[in-house]
Parts: C-alpha cells; structure tokens; sequence
C-alpha cells in the first residue's frame, strides 16, 4: 500500500491524511463543490473533485469515488466514517476494482449491518441482548402482541438504522399503531428500508461502547470502553474513556462479550460493540458499527494506540503486536463542537469562520475540518471539530475541558461551545450521575429559556432565504442576467434552505 484515497471530507479526512503522512504514505482527498477551499482538500497530496455539493451527488456516488481512486492510481480506499463507509455493496465494489477496502469485509458488514441479524447472531453466541423480537414486524397488530409480552413501554427500532432515525417509544397499547407507522416512513427515508423491530425499553440505562481490533490473521483485542450517555435524540455530544460506571471486571466482561460477537462476524480491521448498561451493571448487547468512530479520539487518548494507523496497518496485511485487552491510563472527555445554537433548540447556523483561536496545552487535541475563512452550510452534518483533553483522573479531565472550552472562540456562526461549558459545571455529570436521558431531563436548566421553537425557525429560514436571494442577485450570472435585461437565475433546486421553508410551508420571496 502506498497511495490512499479518503472517501470522505472534514475532520475525519484530515484524520485519515495525518496518519497516512506519518506512515509515509500518499494521501488523495475527494471533494464537492461546496468543499472546493476546505482543509482537507488543501492538507491532501492529491485531490479530485466528485460533483456539485448535495451529497447525493458527490460523497454518496460511490463509482464516482472508484473511478477517481483508477484515475489517480490509488492502492486504498479509506472510507472513514458516515456516507459510504457501512454500506456492504461498496466495500465489496472496491474490492472488486482491485482496490484494498480500508475496513472490515464486505461479509462483515453485512452480517452487522442489520439490528435484527446481529441480534441474532449475539444470541447464537451467548452475548446478552435486550430481549425482543429478532425479525421486523409485520403489522400494528404483531407488535401489540410482542409488547404485551415484554411489558409496556417498549421501543421500535429500524433495522438498517442508526442515529435515533426510526426509533420510536411506545408507553400503550393505543399508541402503536401510529408510532408504527412513523418509524417505518422515518426508516424507509433515512436507509431505504423500512423493516423495524421491537425490543423492551430500559429505562435510565447508560450507553456504553467496546471499541476492538481486528487483523486479519485471527487476532481480535478490546480496547476499552467509551461512555457515550450524553445524548440528546440519541445523537452523542460528549463521549469519555474510560467510562465512570465500569470497573475492570465489568471492562473484561463488556470486552470478552464484544471479542466474541466480532469474531463470531468474521471481523476485520476496527470496529466497536454498543452495548446497554443498566443500573444493576447487566449489559446487553445493542449492533457493532463496523467502521472508525467519531469518538475514537477518548480511545487513542487512554490506549496510547493510533487507531487510523493501525486501519491502515491491518487493510495492508500487519499482524496487532498485542494479544490481550487494553487497560486504559487517565482519562479522556470529546465534546462534538457543532454550528448549532444550543439556546434556540439546536437550530443549525451557517456562514463564514472570520476567527478562530484554537484552544491549546497540555493534554489538548482538536480534530478539525475547518478553519478561518471556511464555510458553513446546511448541506452536511453540523459538526465543525472535536475537543479532545486527557488527564490522569476524570475531575482533572472535567476540569482541563472547562479551561480549554473557555481558550475556544469561534466567530462567524453559532456553535455548541456554552452549551458544554455548562455541561462541565453541573454537578450531576461532574458525579458522573448520568444516563442516555439525561440529557433530556437537564437540557432546560444547561441551555436556559428560549422563545417557541416554530417561531425561530420561521425566522431562521426566512432570514436564511433572504440571504440567499441576497447572494444570488450579488453572483456573477446574476449580475449579466441583469446587465442583458434578463431575469435572473431562480435558486438552485437543490438548495437546503429552500427544502426547508417548503417542508415549513413558508414561501421564497
């Protein structure tokens, strides 16, 4: 292996580049239009552009991304994380292009990559899972039925999921057959499958994650735990290692649990087992994402292990130089910095970074995909960096996140930074007092009062719209079209702010 492409973009592609220059390899970033100016592309030893900036049409087109891999004669693909990097049919498209897939098989992924198939594969295995159904469900009536079983409340699941979309709580049996129905809409939307299954729904339990290592000459390790409760709509804000509720002989449980799932998948390269902590310290087993995680950084931070490199190792045929589970060594706290503005509902903002100071110090990481002068759009996910600290103990950790939260300034758009800040100084999650609804139980009291949601995001998107009238009349083609007496160019229809005022029902004026 001697040249990677990095089918991705943002920090995970800067990620990916770091550790390909540190092993002397070529890095060749790919980019939409959109990111034309972004770090990455800059940072890269090649780069080639894949099309216009909605991602359906340029991360998300996957021959896209192996034709330009043949054009610049790469030996890799790496997919990093989101867009292709789980999806079965790629990896076993690069493979089949003569190209080594930075990630575990295409038989692995697959075997994974449905919620019901790696239930029943856990079970197979003597890994505890949350009890519950392990094929989708037919009708309203089937799932009043396994309900009724288990015992209300129960939850509803997409099978091909992830990241909360299709999931639904139900508390009753009159409330089913709704819920039912919106989570097979919400799933067929989000993963083009609408299969959803129901499992009992624990209530206060913690997310905790088995990050593990694969090569591909029978060795398989746990690194450790993550926990990974902060959450708000199950989307992860705050991820830590190693975990306040685990000690080492529940680390060792947790890690032989998620060893034997991976190597039950015939896994490969890293991956991690998510898991349900309940109070009593049972766990059950949730899906294995087979990809890097956005979190991995808490991991590298506690283990001392590079874990992109060794992606790159073990795709390149390398042999792990451990054999047993990795004890972690102080403690590592991520907070996911985002353009989102915490105190008016998380509602996403966009424009230029005119400034940004980068916090420094001791025991400091940034990951970042942005920089001074970078746009901020609607048209990819809102997380602009991860904060990373290390410390020997987790109050020093708490603290050290606090000073460098404080260091950070960002100017141009609003972002999530007050909103950690005062996550650091409750002292529920100081005590480490904290679950997967947490979050939801202390979000007034962290993010303070705010005027009525429908309200600020009317206002938000009808000022997002003026500004890009604005900026269309300002355009070089409108300027001409002006100049010839010709109307100007309508919006691109492709445009986010213009899907959004239509799903709001507002008009463009």
């Amino acid at each position: 292996m001697k040249k990677v492409l990095i089918a991705n973009r943002g920090e995970i592609a800067l990620r990916v580049i770091r550790a390909c220059r540190e092993l002397g390899l070529r890095s060749v970033a790919v980019y939409s239009d959109a990111d034309a100016r972004a770090p990455h592309v800059r940072e890269a030893d090649e780069a080639v552009r894949l099309g216009p900036a909605p991602s359906s049409e340029s991360y998300l087109r996957g021959e896209l991304i192996i034709a330009a891999a043949k054009r610049v004669g790469v030996d890799a693909i790496h997919p990093g994380y989101g867009f292709l990097s789980e999806r079965e049919w790629f990896a076993r498209a690069v493979r089949d292009a003569g190209l080594i897939w930075v990630g575990p098989p295409a038989e692995a992924i697959a075997a994974m990559g449905s919620k019901t198939a790696a239930r029943t594969l856990a079970i197979a295995h003597d890994v505890p899972v949350v009890p519950g159904t392990t094929e989708p469900l037919r009708d309203a009536k089937e799932a009043q039925a396994v309900a009724q079983q288990f015992g209300y409340p129960v939850l509803l699941k997409a099978s091909a999921g992830g990241g909360g979309k299709g999931m639904r709580v139900v508390r009753e049996p009159a409330a089913m057959a709704a819920s039912l129905e919106s989570a097979q809409r919400e799933a067929m939307n989000a993963f083009g499958d609408d299969a959803v299954y129901v499992e009992k729904y624990i209530d206060g339990p913690r997310h905790v994650e088995i990050q593990v290592l694969a090569d591909g000459h029978g060795r398989c390790v746990s690194l450790g735990e993550r926990e990974c409760s902060v959450q708000r709509r199950h989307q992860k804000m705050i991820e830590e290692a190693p975990s306040p509720a685990v000690n080492a002989d529940l680390r060792k449980r947790m890690g032989t649990a998620a060893v034997r799932v991976a190597k039950a998948a015939g896994y490969q390269n890293a991956g991690t087992c998510e898991f349900l902590l309940a109070s009593d310290s049972q766990f059950y087993f949730l899906e294995m994402n087979t990809r890097i995680q956005v979190e991995h950084p808490v991991t590298e931070m506690v283990t001392g292990i590079d874990l992109v490199q060794w992606q790159l190792r073990i795709a390149a045929g390398e042999r792990l130089p451990f054999t047993s589970s990795i004890e972690p060594r102080g403690w590592a706290i991520e907070c996911r910095i985002t353009s989102e503005d915490a105190s008016n509902h998380f509602l996403p903002s966009t424009g230029r970074i005119g400034y940004l100071r980068i916090p420094g110090g001791p025991g400091v990481r940034w990951d970042s995909g942005v920089g001074a002068g970078s746009d901020v759009t609607l048209y990819y996910d809102p997380m602009l960096a991860k904060l990373v600290v290390w410390a020997p103990n987790r109050a020093d950790a708490i603290s050290r996140m606090h000073r460098a939260l404080d260091e950070l300034t960002i100017d141009g758009v609003e972002t999530s930074r007050e909103f950690h800040l005062r996550v650091m100084e409750d002292d529920e999650f100081q005590r480490g007092a904290i679950d997967i609804q947490w979050l939801e139980r202390r979000l007034d009291s962290l993010v303070g009062a705010s005027a009525p949601r429908a309200q600020i995001e009317a206002a938000a998107i009808t000022a997002a719209l003026l500004a890009e009238r604005d900026r269309l009349s300002r355009s070089p083609r409108a300027a001409g079209a002006a100049a010839t007496g010709a109307a100007a160019a309508p919006p691109p229809a492709q445009s986010a702010w213009a899907q959004l005022a239509r799903a709001q029902g507002l008009r463009q004026t």
